[in-house]
């Protein structure tokens, strides 16, 4: 019986995060399995390494992705996500790195993967994530004089009141208009 290009990618990933756990153990906090999708949780002082053991040893030679995730209010506040594809093996991983608040600095990955480059200015730019390292941090969406960073939950998100016919008209009275 043939199997899939699928089908091979679901057995191969629960023994991906076992063969992983073997050669790096100390190097990851956690090994999470969850509907054939494997997450290595690490530290930051350790995410080259990682990053390194995944491109040469395990095949993963794309780097598909690398985000932020900002968790206000809780602590560690900011989440450092790679996602990783293996070509040959069709398989895909994900490594995740914590940053508390007062600390929001880690290694540049673009000594492993090219691609990195623009994802960490990206997060730069909009998250205020420096990257230790990295040849070129500077902004690439904002102007250059932009104050801040957009995309961090600086403030709590403000719930509006549902408009039903009893409380239309209060509703409407309170919410936020601009001014003319």
């Amino acid at each position: 019986m043939e199997q899939t290009a699928e089908g091979f990618a679901a057995t191969m990933t629960p023994n991906l995060g076992a063969a992983v756990l073997a050669a790096l153990g100390d190097c990851l906090s956690d090994v999470r399995v969850f509907r054939d999708e494997v997450t290595l949780i690490t530290t930051r002082e350790r995410i080259v390494e990682v990053l390194t053991y995944l491109r040469d040893a395990q095949e993963f030679n794309m780097l598909i992705d690398e985000t932020c995730v900002d968790y206000l209010p809780k602590e560690p506040r900011f989440g450092i996500i790679y996602q990783l594809y293996s070509i040959s093996r069709n398989i895909r991983v994900r490594v995740k790195v914590m940053l508390s608040e007062s600390n929001r600095s880690i290694a540049t990955a673009t000594g492993v993967y090219c691609a990195a480059n623009w994802l960490e200015r990206e997060m730069y730019d909009l998250f205020g994530i420096n990257f230790e390292g990295h040849p070129d941090l500077r902004r690439i969406m904002m102007p250059a004089g932009w104050e801040g960073h957009p995309l961090l939950k600086e403030s709590a998100v403000k719930v509006e009141e549902v408009a039903f016919s009893f409380n239309r008209e209060r509703v409407e009275a309170n919410k936020p208009r601009a001014q003319e």
